[in-house]
């Protein structure tokens, strides 16, 4: 039987932090003890909700942040938290700055941090699955392609789940491999230490991912849908569990894909 983990949900009236607050409910194993936002009142809500994370005494074994990238000043305010409190930290906000990044590993020398582009379980699973197909197909002489579809209302292109994969691809190959995102000005044949990567929008497509192994007479096509964000949440949600009680260290969904 799992045991209990109580987490603090940062951002619990967004999009994906809602999401993490209803599925936990349904989580026997998982509690949610506190919520942070800028919406510091919620009525008929089982935990009590702070408008500044310091304000928060009360104890949890794990915090999930899903709060946006703009929300700069209050991710810090979170990562200094987690050290201080000693409480391990999912981050799940996407295109942080470098500078943030550094600080996130600097504090994860003292706590545990977990920091994923993208919390799908299916994704990362794709991605630990390229490391070995990548090797053994380009040199095959395969071309490998990335292809990522979203909705028209996502700001940032390509997705960083698109270049975690092809990171991913290139790790598995060296670091020799070259990103290409536009050929549209570009007059010549592909060359063999190329990535394509690609990005779609429209609609309200949630997010898709696919790569393309293009080889002489066949094709090898590995693709990943998130038909609703709830995806990510339970992603969310077993990251707070893998955390739980994990000495200090800076960890990925890889780590928690590779100990199921």
């Amino acid at each position: 039987m799992r045991k209990l983990t109580k987490i603090i949900v940062c951002g619990c009236f967004g999009r994906m932090g809602a999401m993490v607050c209803r599925l936990a409910a349904n989580e026997p194993d998982m509690e949610v003890v506190a919520g942070i936002d800028i919406l510091s009142t919620g009525d008929g809500l089982t935990f009590p909700i702070y408008g500044d994370i310091n304000e928060c005494a009360i104890e949890a074994d794990a915090i999930v942040d899903f709060l946006p990238p703009t929300a700069v000043a209050d991710t810090l305010a979170i990562v200094e938290y987690s050290v201080k409190k000693q409480v391990p930290l999912v981050l799940c906000t996407t295109g942080l700055s470098a500078d943030i990044d550094a600080v996130v590993k600097k504090a994860s020398e003292k706590v545990a941090i977990l920091q994923s582009p993208n919390m799908s379980l299916g994704v990362n699973l794709l991605s630990n699955m390229l490391s070995r197909a990548a090797k053994l197909l380009y040199d095959a002489n395969f071309d490998i392609e990335i292809v990522e579809k979203h909705h028209n209302q996502k700001l940032d292109s390509p997705s960083g789940t698109a270049l975690m994969l092809a990171d991913t691809v290139n790790n598995a190959l060296g670091g020799n491999m070259r990103l290409v995102f536009d050929r549209s000005q570009t007059h010549a044949k592909r060359s063999r230490d190329e990535i394509g990567v690609h990005a779609m929008r429209g609609g309200s497509i949630v997010g898709e991912h696919s790569v393309i192994f293009a080889g002489l007479d066949e094709v090898i096509e590995l693709t990943h849908i998130a038909q609703s964000r709830d995806a990510f949440a339970v992603g969310a949600l077993n990251a707070a569990r893998f955390v739980h009680g994990k000495p200090a260290g800076f960890y990925d969904m890889q780590d928690l894909i590779n100990q199921l």
